[in-house]
């Protein structure tokens, strides 16, 4: 069969190429009637429309943007709170006819993403800052987004203002008199594990070769709890996990727990985790919110799903999506005129949601 080409379609319209052109790229330069005409012996003829490949070298543009994300991709379709972020993102860009483009980071050399994938501008969503993959996209001088990321010099960044967030959540254990109280949170690398006291936490002490906090948003909600847990003369026990799944948080759970004199209550750095500890307290025989109160982050749908439902700091993540699609296709268009992006620093707010998982201590 002869390949169907827009001068086929030309021909056997009788009119130019640059007008069937028009009827798939530019449908405003001609009357609805010709185009619809047009449109039709294209269809008889098995002609879907110019080449996408094609069309994005003649434009200059790819019609595509990027989402770096550290975990995989199976892990980030199986959290409710990335779904949600990315669906936002995905609608917001809709009328502007951009696709979404998903990339991991990797350590292969052969297969790089950040680097090797076309692509108009990319968003760079709670990743290790020292990967080699954020690396690339900075040197390819692409339009960026940060997003729950250390905001860098003129690059617009999008956060949740988690730190004020984290102090509501602990305060709110101490106003109920708790005194014993814990930290289950996640980092960027490391294993699983119990923080000596005098980690190297954000506002701690140091002890030599201990095990580190990792990643910008667990930084800040250890400084926000510590905000509220420090004047109270509390030092909590931290442990920290590889990955923030609920599995994670039942293993975290497990360690914590068994810590004597065992906390009365256990701060999460989100609801996936609390998840965990929730049930790792149910297995060992404790009764939440009676024997342990436990507070999480994010107010994601598991939240009030739980059961009991579960106190927790609400980020509004349809919100932050949205802010970060709006921020990065300013800076696409800023980048085609030529001018330089608005570093705009948008801070999201993080509100505590009191359910029914805190009580006062027995």
């Amino acid at each position: 069969m002869a390949r169907v080409t827009l001068q086929t379609i030309a021909d056997q319209v009788g009119v130019s190429r640059m007008t069937v052109s028009n009827a798939f790229s530019r449908p405003d330069q001609l009357s609805p009637t010709l185009r619809d005409k047009i449109l039709a012996v294209a269809s008889e003829l098995g002609y879907v429309g110019p080449d996408p490949a094609a069309r994005a070298l003649a434009r200059g543009t790819t019609g595509a943007v990027g989402v770096l994300l550290t975990e995989s991709l199976r892990d980030a379709f199986n959290d409710e709170v990335a779904t949600t972020f990315l669906g936002a993102i995905a609608e917001e860009l809709t009328p502007t006819g951009l696709g979404l483009t998903l990339l991991t980071a990797t350590d292969r050399e052969d297969v790089v993403p950040a680097r090797d994938v076309a692509m108009d501008g990319a968003m760079v969503y709670s990743c290790d800052p020292s990967s080699s993959a954020v690396d690339w996209l900075i040197r390819r001088r692409l339009p960026l987004v940060f997003i729950d990321q250390v905001p860098a010099d003129g690059i617009p960044s999008v956060n949740v203002d988690d730190r004020p967030g984290a102090r509501a959540a602990a305060q709110h254990l101490v106003d109920l008199g708790h005194r014993r109280i814990a930290v289950v949170t996640s980092g960027v690398r490391g294993a699983h594990g119990l923080l000596p006291v005098g980690a190297v936490i954000p506002g701690g002490a140091t002890d030599e070769g201990a095990a580190v906090i990792d990643g910008y948003v667990a930084q800040q909600r250890i400084l926000g709890w510590l905000d509220a847990l420090a004047p109270a003369g509390i030092t909590p026990p931290v442990v920290r996990l590889a990955h923030g799944r609920p599995e994670d948080g039942y293993d975290g759970a497990r360690i914590i727990l068994a810590q004597d004199p065992r906390p009365t209550a256990v701060l999460c750095f989100s609801d996936a985790i609390a998840q965990g500890v929730v049930q790792a307290a149910y297995d060992l025989g404790l009764r939440v919110p009676e024997d342990l109160s436990v507070v999480g982050f994010d107010d994601s749908p598991l939240a009030a799903r739980m059961r009991p439902p579960l106190t927790t700091v609400r980020q509004d993540v349809l919100a932050k999506g949205r802010a970060a699609a709006a921020a990065l296709t300013r800076a696409i268009a800023e980048a085609r005129a030529g001018a330089a992006p608005t570093p705009d620093q948008v801070l999201v707010p993080a509100d505590l949601i009191v359910r029914e998982s805190t009580a006062p201590p027995a």
